[in-house]
């Protein structure tokens, strides 16, 4: 592609919103080296693939040699990570959140460019921030405007409460352009009306304002809501390779787009034929989930682990073999029941989440769905291999 198409391809590409886009387009076109911040608030231990969405563009920008801001939200995760809309953040402790920021950086290094980041946090200022100044910077708002945020308006008319604390999230957020100087940022379209508080105070500040280009978000594998840990719809991304395969062929048909487009960098004109051939059943659904899948986990997780995830996914699915290289649990036990089984396997984390999943179907010993959540299994030299859902497997073994 010229740098044109290029530049083009990088504010289309799963964007919903480029602001300003004439003025970042000719930045780009003119190869001014910009600031590109993204920010993350530690709330979980792992990154999913919703995640890597935005990090893959930030990489796109990085090949044009810009520079990426990462921002690890030190102070603002304090906050708390609001699940449901209609429900309050609630606030966190220091100790917690910096636990959960160590590991993010590690997370990010086989996507981003590392001769091209720059990695911040925000407690940098915020922590040595005086009360004082912290209201200075808040009288630069007013509260009509701070509410007129989406989840804000859910909330007021569920007759929900705020908390004081949380319509100065978006300030904060704001502030953190200017400390950084942010000459672009990268988010997903939910961040966007937080976004545009740091234009007001950049220009407040003196500073140029940040152009923003905003990103779809991923929706998750149930296909209706955007993928969130809390949610249990996501697929991690840094996960066994052979799970995160197989979560990606379990997801509905409709997702195939959005998935193609946001999650791989297989040129869009092939994605739209894969797309079209589909749609005409000139190709099998499955096989561009295929072609999805070993994408994902070789950007992820490298070629070799995603052409063993595929053999892996062919040999049980497929062609209906079990893995031959299932992890192995021993027991003490020569008897136990498949509700034991799942307990000491954890893969339940109660009696009664392991009742359920055996009610409902989820569960195999040997490739034989297991119906009674009483049933006695005798292990045998060979152990019996336990099976939960489509792709969790183990091999209990008897200790000697």
């Amino acid at each position: 592609m010229t740098k044109k198409e290029t530049i083009a391809d990088i504010l289309s590409r799963g964007v919903t919103d480029v602001l300003v886009r004439k003025d970042l387009e000719k930045k780009l076109m003119a190869g001014e080296k910009l600031r590109v911040k993204h920010g993350v608030d530690p709330t979980t231990d792992t990154l999913h693939l919703g995640y890597s969405a935005v990090y893959l563009k930030l990489r796109d920008l990085q090949a044009l040699g810009h520079t990426v801001v990462f921002l690890i939200g030190g102070f603002t995760a304090r906050f708390g990570d609001p699940t449901d809309k209609l429900e309050g953040r609630t606030m966190r402790e220091k100790k917690e959140v910096d636990a959960i920021a160590k590991n993010y950086v590690d997370q990010i290094r086989h996507i981003l460019d590392f001769d091209r980041i720059e990695i911040r946090a925000n407690s940098e200022w915020y922590d040595g921030m005086s009360a004082e100044e912290l209201l200075r910077l808040m009288s630069r708002f007013t509260v009509s405007r701070m509410l007129e945020r989406d989840m804000f308006a859910e909330r007021i008319k569920a007759k929900k409460e705020i908390g004081l604390h949380e319509p100065v999230y978006p300030v904060l957020q704001g502030y953190d352009s200017v400390m950084l100087k942010s000459d672009l940022t990268v988010v997903g379209s939910d961040q966007l009306f937080n976004e545009l508080q740091g234009r007001k105070l950049q220009n407040d500040f003196d500073q140029a304002p940040q152009d923003i280009v905003a990103m779809e978000l991923l929706i998750g594998t149930d296909g209706k809501r955007k993928m969130s840990q809390s949610l249990k719809n996501d697929i991690p991304m840094l996960g066994d390779p052979a799970d995160q395969y197989g979560k990606l062929m379990s997801i509905p048909d409709v997702l195939l787009e959005q998935y193609l487009t946001l999650l791989t960098r297989i040129p869009m004109p092939e994605v739209r034929t894969m797309l079209s051939d589909v749609k005409r059943e000139k190709t099998n659904p499955r096989d561009v989930k295929m072609r999805l899948a070993r994408e994902v986990v070789t950007i992820h997780h490298g070629p070799t682990a995603a052409r063993e995830a595929e053999d892996g996914f062919v040999r049980v699915f497929q062609k209906r073999e079990r893995p031959l290289d299932a992890a192995t649990h021993t027991v003490r036990a020569a008897r136990l029941t498949v509700v034991e089984a799942l307990l000491s396997a954890k893969f339940a984390a109660s009696k009664g989440d392991a009742r359920r999943l055996v009610l409902q179907g989820g569960v195999k010993v040997d490739g034989v769905v297991i119906t009674d959540p009483a049933e006695m299994l005798t292990l045998t030299k060979t152990g019996l291999l336990l099976q939960k859902g489509k792709h969790q497997f183990v091999r209990i073994i008897r200790k000697t």
